[in-house]
């Protein structure tokens, strides 16, 4: 028998940070914690670690880091004095971030993740109905050689990437899909997801446009004066789920996020006025 054990933290739990160079401030709940892991529940439009081409650029582990050298509350309430993600999300992907708290944890974590045992699902809003209820892609990713930053199906030079997708919902011109990477490539479930025609919404990197919501509900109309804004400005990726043997214990954990409240917006209103009937 396989014992499982689902993170369960109370919704108060709370670290706070914040950025001097660009006065912004965030408060990061977090999804799990014990005496060897931190998760956290990332926020759109943060960073998870430096940037090569900006380094200056607020980013999470820098700011948590410098959180800890400061002794801020949450961190010496925890004792910390050591902290690093196991693995990375994306500028604008929302959902869960796993952080050891000691090095030889990381290690045994960066071990797990090499081997493709932790189960990650991420939820995408998408442009398009999928004829599949189910499907694999399994197309080879590499950097795009041209255009900085942009990854692209490279069937020659790119590297094995594998991605299952699967309908959870259909609306007329929108689908709300949960993706299973395989492997961890670098957008890999966003250059996926334009290779089988159904870009995410808001990836205008990858060919997604934004949800508006003139678009979707008849007799729309918007206050003189006033421009409409997108239910959801960035990119429509959510980590949602992370199941994996806990590095130390063995036990199986399974980590949780709820939709941030614009992805939890967009669906509302694409089951309102986008329903399939």
């Amino acid at each position: 028998m396989r014992l499982t054990q689902v993170a369960k933290i109370p919704k108060s739990a709370l670290i706070k940070l914040s950025s001097p160079q660009t006065r912004e401030y965030w408060e990061i709940p977090v999804l799990y914690e014990d005496e060897h892991l931190l998760a956290l529940d990332k926020p759109a439009c943060l960073l998870t670690s430096p940037d090569r081409h900006d380094p200056k650029r607020p980013n999470l582990m820098r700011l948590l880091h410098d959180a800890i050298a400061q002794k801020k509350p949450w961190a010496t309430e925890r004792g910390l004095d050591y902290l690093m993600n196991a693995h990375r999300l994306d500028f604008e992907t929302t959902g869960i971030l796993l952080l050891a708290k000691s090095k030889p944890v990381l290690v045994a974590l960066a071990n797990l993740f090499s081997t493709a045992r932790p189960n990650k699902l991420y939820h995408a809003l998408v442009h398009g109905v999928p004829e599949e209820t189910t499907w694999e892609i399994d197309a080879p990713i590499a950097p795009h050689p041209f255009q900085t930053g942009l990854m692209r199906v490279d069937r020659k030079h790119g590297k094995h990437a594998a991605t299952r997708f699967e309908v959870m919902e259909q609306y007329r011109n929108h689908a709300l899909i949960l993706c299973q990477p395989f492997t961890g490539r670098t957008h890999q479930i966003r250059v996926h997801l334009r290779h089988c025609g159904h870009p995410i919404c808001g990836d205008s990197l990858y060919g997604g446009a934004p949800i508006y919501l003139s678009a979707l509900k008849p007799n729309y109309r918007l206050r003189p004066g006033h421009t409409e804004r997108p239910l959801i400005a960035t990119v429509a990726l959510h980590a949602a789920q992370l199941e994996f043997p806990h590095p130390i214990t063995g036990v199986q954990v399974i980590i949780k996020s709820e939709w941030p409240r614009d992805f939890a917006v967009a669906v509302k209103y694409l089951r309102r006025h986008a329903a399939i009937v």
